[in-house]
């Protein structure tokens, strides 16, 4: 729901309140706002648009219209939570972690996907790539600092003795601009989510390496996350938001091929591709929450360890379980199955 005030935030982030309206107003703006990013991470937010189910599921409470707001990264989705412009988000689960270190009012409600990112190196270096240490000296693009690629990258990095900030060159951006930076040699390698490193490899700009699953084994990506606000004044709808992401989840899971198709459309890109990068990262549609609790702790361990210094200045401490995570919801609509 929209609400008035405004925080700015940066990740690293900083975060000014000017004002802060309520919840309380579902009744008179019966509009629900949910944030995704192109990438068939979020298939079951799109899914569940395309087929009305937002909507339909979502009618008995009042709700008029569910806006579906698309954001580059997560870190700048997080922006709009934190300024109470959406309510609802699918995104990786380090964006809103990093978010909740600076205020973020939210906690992370189901499971999304887990999985499902690449190192892709331009074709011509390609073939000089011997494992993190040959990365020394290169310009890496991937998103910004407080997402799951950017973290998982640095993590990688610096378990290997390289460090991401003084031997390689990180370079921010979302998904669609890497693209183009790698096809003009303006970049040496990318790190993002699919379907886009299946897209530079199909179009020779570069060669797939490695994957997130081999730099950071198993590991959960995304997550739907919800407003503290929401959860607080309208526990039933978010029960509601959890029981539609559950059903698009296991459709798209039933029927995979329809799910591509759905994503090819949107954003015109060949069915073939992303059938390609779902096969070559492992990546894999989930809703329990469980599944991604410890992958959530890690990240905020690194997360915190990447920025001690300041944190620590300001008498920030580690995220716990429960600072992250309210798997009440989810866990009350399985026990009733």
């Amino acid at each position: 729901m929209k609400r008035k005030g405004f925080i700015a935030v940066g990740i690293v982030i900083a975060v000014v309140v000017i004002g802060i309206g309520t919840y309380s107003h579902l009744m008179d703006e019966p509009t629900i706002t949910i944030g995704y990013q192109p990438i068939n991470h979020h298939t079951a937010a799109m899914l569940a648009a395309e087929k009305g189910w937002w909507e339909e599921d979502l009618a008995k409470f009042g709700i008029e219209k569910v806006e579906m707001k698309e954001f580059p990264t997560g870190p700048l989705e997080m922006r709009a939570m934190l300024a109470g412009d959406i309510d609802v988000a699918y995104v990786g689960m380090a964006p809103p972690i990093a978010a909740m270190y600076e205020g973020l009012d939210a906690k992370l409600i189901a499971g999304v996907e887990t999985q499902g990112d690449a190192l892709v190196i331009r074709s011509d270096l390609a073939g000089e790539y011997k494992g993190p240490h040959s990365l020394k000296g290169m310009t890496i693009a991937t998103y910004p600092p407080g997402s799951i690629p950017h973290t998982i990258l640095s993590k990688w990095l610096l378990d290997s003795g390289v460090d991401p900030e003084k031997d390689v060159n990180i370079k921010v951006m979302g998904p669609s601009d890497a693209v183009t930076v790698i096809g003009a040699k303006a970049v040496d390698a990318a790190f993002i989510c699919t379907p886009y490193p299946s897209m530079i490899e199909e179009a020779g700009y570069g060669r797939i390496v490695t994957v997130g699953g081999e730099m950071w084994q198993h590991h959960a990506c995304c997550c739907l996350v919800a407003s503290g606000e929401i959860i607080r004044e309208n526990p039933e709808v978010v029960k509601q938001i959890i029981k539609t992401h559950i059903r698009a989840t296991e459709y798209i899971n039933k029927h995979p091929d329809e799910a591509v198709e759905i994503f090819a459309k949107r954003y015109n890109i060949k069915e073939s591709t992303i059938m390609h990068s779902l096969n070559v990262t492992g990546m894999r549609w989930i809703h329990d929450p469980d599944i991604g609790i410890e992958d959530g702790l890690e990240y905020a361990r690194v997360i915190y360890e990447l920025n001690r210094e300041r944190y620590e200045k300001k008498g920030i401490e580690l995220l716990k379980k429960d600072d992250i995570f309210d798997t009440s919801f989810y866990d009350e609509i399985r026990s009733k199955k």
